[in-house]
């Protein structure tokens, strides 16, 4: 005898967004039925015809009202910088008990552009799942992204405790390990962990493509493992990435600042020759790496010879 289909957390998920993060929370949902109906929102007719295509939806909507309207969570899945045109727009629209949510790898700025335009008797919880990939666009969603993976909540003050236990869980059912700090903190986190090293990656690989002397071929020829793996980082969407840096320019700069003092410490003791300042740099930083890896959040194997599906899942 079948086991009756367990009921789903949310009658109703919106998500106003539907690149990467949406559409791999969308079959996500489907996979642990975490969701009665699945509405997605896309502004590009193009989005919505692939979205269709990857049939992760019940509904795909050109406007945001309808996309929102009845939804017990709705989920801000588009780039940070479209967040302050968005809100006040799907306000007034939000039912009585809704969770609000996103997937921003930035806070602070989620929670001023957002926060004042949500209707009392709305939670909002801001997040940020910590996974992706270098891959954008409704086809390269897949339920397995967030598995393994961190989730990070950010409630402003007086969140709701039920609204925030249960958005926990939800990211739980999806797979995530589930982390709640403060938005701030979360920011000066996130911009050493993965802001800084993505510009560091989009300089390095523009530096390579801008090196008269060098010719295309001979860069993409001879690209090494650090290359390559900087040439993944920087193939991430644009789009995303301008709204981060723009978002959290403070903890970026920050950041920018301690590395260059680093990075200027290891340009005087390759100047002088003092190589046991290298091998004691070196040596300490390579504990991070093996870390990284007993944490579970990587794996030993070279990025260049993994699967595609380990790829996927970095």
């Amino acid at each position: 005898m079948n086991s009756p289909t367990p009921s789903p957390m949310f009658k109703k998920i919106a998500l106003v967004g539907i690149g990467l993060i949406g559409s791999s929370m969308a079959h996500g949902a489907r996979k642990h039925c975490l969701a009665g109906e699945i509405a997605g929102y896309a502004r590009r007719e193009e989005t919505r015809v692939a979205a269709q295509k990857a049939g992760f939806a019940d509904s795909l909507h050109d406007n945001l009202e309808s996309c929102v309207k009845d939804a017990d969570l709705v989920v801000l899945a588009s780039p940070v910088g479209s967040f302050a045109e968005i809100a006040p727009q799907i306000g007034p629209h939000l039912v009585a008990g809704a969770i609000v949510t996103d997937v921003g790898s930035v806070k602070m700025a989620v929670i001023r552009d957002v926060g004042p335009h949500l209707p009392e008797g709305v939670h909002f919880i801001p997040g940020h799942p910590v996974a992706g990939t270098e891959q954008s666009g409704p086809n390269a969603g897949f339920a397995e992204l967030f598995e393994g993976r961190w989730c990070i909540l950010t409630p402003p003050p007086g969140a709701d405790a039920a609204a925030l236990e249960k958005l926990k869980t939800f990211w739980e059912r999806l797979g995530s390990k589930v982390e709640t700090m403060d938005a701030a903190h979360h920011d000066l986190v996130l911009a050493i962990t993965s802001h800084v090293p993505h510009l560091i990656a989009y300089n390095i690989v523009g530096t390579a493509a801008d090196l008269e002397e060098v010719t295309e071929s001979e860069v993409i020829k001879f690209s090494a493992g650090g290359f390559r793996d900087f040439t993944r980082i920087a193939a991430s969407d644009p789009t995303m990435w301008r709204d981060v840096f723009l978002n959290n320019r403070e903890a970026v700069l920050e950041m920018l600042g301690r590395f260059n003092e680093d990075l200027s410490a290891l340009q005087r003791a390759i100047r002088w020759g003092d190589g046991d300042e290298l091998q004691n740099f070196f040596t300490r930083t390579r504990a991070i790496r093996r870390s990284i890896i007993e944490a579970g959040q990587d794996i030993e194997a070279p990025d260049f010879g993994r699967s595609q599906k380990e790829k996927d899942t970095d």
